[in-house]
């Protein structure tokens, strides 16, 4: 994620990776640009484009919780005021409230909170997040600098957050790999038991996440794409893979920082709470749908982008608002998305373990570029020849090493031989 600062607070540092689990990071750029609080509503276009201002008409997500497992949300700046109702910290290093900022990347939490429910500063003033009533839940996490460890953190919030009311679990990080631990099957399992929606973001390539990696590869899981202001797939602030569920705008977005003051940053960890956002206004609109009804209220009324629907960059398509609440969709019996269950029975060995080679495809190469002309579906590749490769190589190697042979044998006779007649 890229970010400019355009008005007040101190400056935030966002780092790409720096542990096995990191925010989805983002690097400083531009330089400081003046703005006002009531000017700040303007920049917000994903809340005309994406139908939900519209959506408002029914719900503004009140009655919903939305839990934030970032780096803590300081509920105290005037966007935040009465938005977060509870928290913890899991890290070791901040407040019991989880309202205290932490690690390298302290302001990402606060960031991603005001995109999902910021309040505002007034009629028509400061950030409006797209569930601007519901309530919001802030576990801290200090992911490579606390003293717990980052895989334990992520497991203890999930639990924490279904524990404490969650209807909504945003993940706006990373872990960078495809693969995650079994302390995540458990606290996953243990959400999707309970019946929350955990959204994740699917990663930038801006910050060297070529494909997606976990939480985003979790069965059952709502990983986020993310999508440029003309709704074109984005190329530094997306990344791909076929557990993509939604995209949303991950570019020109504005946010709070703690202290107070706005920045525009660009992320995927800007589209998540995008779509945790949205999943609080379903859920809202219907408090008795559960999670897998909600999910699927959030995917069919995508609007399809890309061939194949789903696919590898948009998933099911941009995210509708409007639609999502109030159009009628045929109920499902099960989460559409994916079943962790079942995948913790099918590839995950007694003995630990479990990879997802045969649920994932690799990143195309070269990497696509602008708005993903051509097609949407990445090559599929491999780090390791398959047989008939190395066969079909193995002669001509071998009939070029005896060529190579033979001739260094020449050129040795050959200095012999000169050697001997310098001699006479």
């Amino acid at each position: 994620m890229r970010r400019r600062r355009v008005h007040g607070g101190r400056p935030a540092l966002l780092v790409g990776a720096f542990a096995a689990v990191c925010v989805v990071g983002i690097a400083p750029v531009g330089a400081v640009l003046p703005a006002r609080a009531d000017s700040i509503r303007d920049m917000e276009y994903w809340l005309g484009d994406y139908g939900f201002s519209d959506a408002w008409d029914t719900t503004r997500g009140a009655g919903a919780t939305v839990a934030v497992i970032d780096t803590g949300v300081d509920g105290s700046v005037a966007e935040l005021q009465g938005a977060v109702v509870d928290g913890t910290d899991v890290s070791g290093i901040g407040s019991t409230n989880g309202q205290t900022p932490v690690g390298e990347s302290s302001e990402h939490g606060t960031m991603v909170a005001s995109l999902i429910a910021g309040r505002g500063t007034g009629d028509g003033n400061g950030v409006i997040g797209v569930a601007p009533e519901a309530s919001l839940l802030s576990i801290s996490v200090a992911l490579g600098t606390g003293s717990v460890d980052s895989d334990e953190q992520i497991a203890h919030a999930v639990r924490w957050a279904v524990d404490h009311g969650a209807d909504v679990i945003n993940m706006s990080l990373t872990r960078n790999s495809l693969d995650w631990p079994q302390s995540w099957d458990d606290a996953f399992s243990y959400a999707f038991d309970h019946d929350v929606v955990v959204v994740a973001a699917a990663g930038n390539r801006g910050s060297g996440t070529t494909e997606v990696g976990a939480p985003a590869t979790i069965p059952g899981v709502v990983a986020v794409a993310g999508v440029d202001k003309a709704g074109d797939a984005s190329f530094d602030a997306s990344s791909q893979g076929i557990t993509i569920a939604v995209a949303a705008p991950s570019e020109q977005l504005v946010g709070v920082v703690p202290g107070g003051g706005y920045v525009l940053w660009d992320g995927t960890s800007g589209a998540a709470p995008l779509v945790s956002g949205l999943a609080a206004l379903v859920k809202s609109a219907y408090p008795d749908l559960d999670a897998n009804n909600v999910i699927n209220r959030i995917i069919a009324t995508a609007e399809p982008k890309g061939d194949p629907v789903p696919g590898p960059i948009y998933g099911y398509g941009l995210v509708d608002a409007e639609a999502a609440v109030t159009a009628s969709v045929d109920p499902v019996a099960a989460n559409p998305i994916g079943d962790l269950a079942a995948w913790i029975a099918t590839y995950r060995p007694a003995s630990g373990g479990g990879s997802l080679d045969s649920l994932l495809i690799p990143p195309p190469s070269p990497a696509p570029t602008g708005a993903m002309s051509g097609s949407d579906s990445p090559s599929r590749g491999s780090d390791r020849p398959e047989v008939y490769t190395l066969i079909h190589w193995a002669v001509p190697l071998g009939l070029l090493l005896g060529f190579l042979i033979l001739m260094a044998t020449f050129a040795l006779g050959a200095v012999s031989h000169f050697r001997g007649l310098l001699r006479k």
